[in-house]
C-alpha cells in the first residue's frame, strides 16, 4: 500500500509540474523561444546577385555573429513572398519597396514589413542589334517588364533617355497607356521578367532586371546602352520578413551584416557597378 501511495504521488507531482510548465527539458536542449533563436534563418533568394550576397554572409560573418543561415534559391518574383506568408521561410531578400508594396495590394496575405535595404540593381536597356539607344529604328519592339512595379520602372527608364514622354504625374505607375509621345512609334512587348534575356534575340531591344541581367552574363555597367542611376533611386533591395519578425534577434544579426562594410566590399569588388551598395 505505501508502494502504490508513494506511486501515485509521484504521478500527481509530475502532473503538477507539467501544468505549470515545469517540465524540465533534456540535457542540452532548448525549448520554445530560444529553440527557435538557435535555428537555421531560412531565407528566400533570387540567385543572382542576392543569393550570392548572402552566401558572402554565410560563409564570412555568420558564425562570428552566431547566426545559422539556410539559403533556398527561387527563379521567379512571387514564390518567395508567397512562401513567407505560409511560413516556410522565415524572411527573404530579393525584391525592392515599390514591389513589395505593390504584391501586397494587389495579392493580399499576411502583412510584410521592408527591414533593411543593401543593393541597388540598375535596370537596363539591353540589345543584340543596335549599339545605342539613339539607333532604334522607327517601329523598334522593345521587350518590358509585365509586372506592375518594374514596368512603370521600366518606362521612365526610356522617358529619361528621351525616347518616349509619359502623361504627366503618372511616375513609375506608368502603363503603355500612359505613353504620352512615342516619336519612334516603339512597340512594347510585355513578359515576365525572367524571360527578358532570351527575349533579345526576337526584338530590338529589352528593359532588363539586373539580377536577370547578371544571370544572363550581361555586364549593366558596361553591356547596357542606357541605365538608371543610383542617385535618388527607390528601388533598392533589401531584407523583407512578416509584420512583427522585425524584432526577431535573428533578423536583427542578419540585418545588421547586410548592412555592414565587409558587405559593401564584397559588392562593390564582386559586380564593378554592376550591382550598387546601398550602404553609405
Amino acid at each position: 500500500m505505501r508502494k502504490f501511495m508513494g506511486a501515485v504521488a509521484a504521478a500527481a507531482l509530475a502532473l503538477a509540474l507539467a501544468a505549470c510548465g515545469g517540465e524540465s527539458a533534456a540535457p542540452g536542449t532548448t525549448t520554445g523561444a530560444s529553440a527557435a533563436q538557435d535555428a537555421p534563418l531560412k531565407v528566400g533568394v533570387s540567385p543572382v546577385p542576392h543569393g550570392e550576397i548572402l552566401k558572402f554572409v554565410k560563409d564570412k560573418l555568420a558564425s562570428a555573429a552566431g547566426l545559422k543561415l539556410e539559403i533556398v534559391e527561387f527563379t521567379d518574383y512571387v514564390q518567395p513572398n508567397t512562401q513567407l506568408q505560409e511560413g516556410q521561410l522565415d524572411a527573404n531578400y530579393f525584391q525592392h519597396r515599390p514591389y513589395l508594396d505593390d504584391f501586397q495590394k494587389s495579392k493580399g496575405g499576411k502583412e510584410m514589413v521592408f527591414v533593411q535595404a543593401v543593393h541597388l540593381e540598375p535596370l537596363g536597356l539591353y540589345s543584340r542589334k543596335v549599339k545605342s539607344a539613339g539607333e532604334l529604328a522607327n517601329g523598334a519592339t522593345v521587350a518590358v517588364p509585365n509586372d506592375a512595379t518594374n514596368l512603370g520602372r521600366g518606362l521612365k527608364l526610356l522617358e529619361d533617355n528621351g525616347l518616349i514622354k509619359l502623361k504627366p504625374g503618372v511616375g513609375t505607375a506608368a502603363t503603355e497607356r500612359d505613353v504620352a509621345e512615342n516619336p519612334k512609334n516603339i512597340r512594347f512587348k510585355p513578359l515576365e521578367a525572367a524571360q527578358l534575356p532570351r527575349s533579345l534575340e526576337d526584338v530590338d531591344a529589352a528593359v532588363i532586371n539586373g539580377n536577370y541581367a547578371l544571370e544572363a552574363e550581361l555586364k549593366p555597367a558596361s553591356d547596357a546602352l542606357v541605365l538608371e542611376k543610383a542617385e535618388g533611386n527607390p528601388y533598392a533591395n533589401g531584407l523583407v520578413v512578416l509584420k512583427g519578425q522585425e524584432g526577431d534577434a535573428r533578423i536583427k544579426k542578419l540585418a545588421g551584416l547586410l548592412a555592414g562594410p565587409e558587405v559593401k566590399k564584397f559588392i562593390e569588388d564582386t559586380y564593378q557597378g554592376s550591382v550598387i551598395s546601398s550602404t553609405t
